[in-house]
């Protein structure tokens, strides 16, 4: 028994979850990552790699979906998938300030399904109309030894003339425009599922919203900024950040900065519950999670205030300062 009483078994039911606890260690996979590129060589570019070719820059940028792909499988619908692959890309090459262009996709199976696969690609061809891009064509691999279920990756290129591209660096003093994000994105799923799961199926009703189910929400695609681009090319902007992997802690990627947000969007709903049912405390949902922005840029002030007004969405969250690098939001101190 604990001193209130409850039983040990109480106790541990009510333990609060962590990602690395779940599965995934932010701070090992970032380890991992920069190993890989140290091993691999120096290359230009954080968000995109960048080619240089002349007076323009060719960029690309891979990623997929993660394990929200878990989530789809689980209830067999597989139609936003897609465009949660090409908004993952995508929005890299937007945060480098290149207009994405073309993506190709690579298909991994288990065992190859027509209506699996259809879904798939209905979902790729609606992404690449949100993002404006071509699609070049893709490859699937069978490979039943390797693969149990399926994954999908795919690599976005784009191209921008060299004064286009964004230095990539912040400045003090600068103001921080963000841009709401649409959901919980194709980050943090992991945490997500194990905290969604421990008390209900997937299936079931979405406590704040019961018109729609558990996975519907989870599955609620990743929105894609294309809009974004324009304005922050006209004005000076200095940096941008897509809020992925990492949640907060994707800003001090613009620079060794102190970050104030002193006016994020709010979370949504789906933030909540993941929350109360994991049990999981505010740093870890910040430092897994976007909590309602999905993209910001540093820039000065009144190219922000140019930036929002030509943006339907878009507000200043915050400042960039001198200081210990840390991203401070709701309260709280998010450091690397």
């Amino acid at each position: 028994m604990t001193e209130d009483g409850a039983t040990q078994d109480d106790a541990d039911e009510e333990e609060g979850l962590t990602y690395a606890e779940t599965g995934v260690d932010i701070d090992a996979s970032e380890a991992a990552t920069k190993a890989l590129i140290g091993a691999a060589g120096d290359f230009e570019g954080d968000y995109a790699g960048l080619v240089d070719i002349g007076d323009q820059y060719l960029a690309l940028a891979t990623d997929g979906v993660g394990t929200k792909l878990l989530v789809a499988e689980a209830i067999d619908d597989y139609s936003t998938i897609g465009i949660d692959c090409m908004a993952m890309n995508a929005n890299d090459l937007l945060a480098a300030g290149v207009e994405p262009v073309a993506f190709v996709d690579y298909l991994a199976v288990e065992a190859p399904d027509e209506a699996t696969s259809e879904d798939i690609g209905a979902g790729l061809r609606e992404g690449a109309k949100r993002a404006g891009v071509a699609l070049v064509g893709g490859e699937t691999a069978v490979m039943p030894d390797v693969i149990k279920g399926l994954d999908i990756a795919g690599t976005c290129a784009g191209l921008a003339p060299k004064d286009a591209v964004f230095p990539g660096e912040a400045e003090a003093g600068d103001a921080i425009v963000g841009w709401p994000s649409s959901g919980i994105h194709s980050n943090g799923l992991t945490l997500a599922r194990e905290a969604a799961t421990r008390d209900h199926e997937y299936t079931d009703p979405f406590p704040p919203n019961p018109d729609r189910s558990i996975a519907e929400e989870l599955l609620e695609p990743t929105r894609i900024y294309s809009e974004v681009l324009a304005p922050l090319r006209e004005a000076e902007t200095h940096a941008a950040a897509h809020v992925t992997g990492g949640g907060w802690t994707n800003l001090t990627r613009m620079g060794a900065f102190r970050y104030e947000i002193t006016d994020p969007f709010d979370p949504q709903p789906v933030f909540e519950f993941v929350q109360s049912e994991g049990n999981v405390d505010d740093e870890e949902m910040h430092r897994t999670f976007n909590m309602g922005t999905g993209f910001v840029a540093a820039l000065p002030e009144a190219d922000a205030e140019a930036v929002v007004a030509a943006s339907e969405d878009a507000r200043i969250i915050g400042r960039v300062e001198d200081g210990e690098e840390a991203v401070a939001i709701r309260g709280l101190e998010l450091r690397e």
